[in-house]
């Protein structure tokens, strides 16, 4: 266990950080879900907003790589080319 005052403050703010980040990333995969679920694509192009938004927040916040937002978003995009 840790001795000093301010690694047991960093073990406290970890714990809330890493809660806050799975309800993040959570919310994420839910989103995806969601969209990849829709077969209408104006509907999905409405939702691929909301999930390209997010997924710039999480790269944004460093909650996930900028380059895995990147990759998700580009197939994401195609997936919804794709789409009649």
């Amino acid at each position: 266990m840790a001795n000093h005052k301010s690694a047991i403050k960093r073990i406290r703010q970890d714990a809330k950080k890493r809660l806050r980040n799975r309800s993040y990333k959570s919310r994420l995969k839910s989103e995806v879900k969601k969209l990849v679920a829709t077969d209408s694509k104006q509907e999905a192009e409405l939702q691929f907003r909301k999930v390209e938004s997010l997924l710039d927040k999480l790269a944004n916040k460093r909650i996930i790589h900028p380059n895995a937002a990147a990759n998700r978003k580009s197939k994401l995009a195609r997936s919804i080319a794709n789409l009649s």
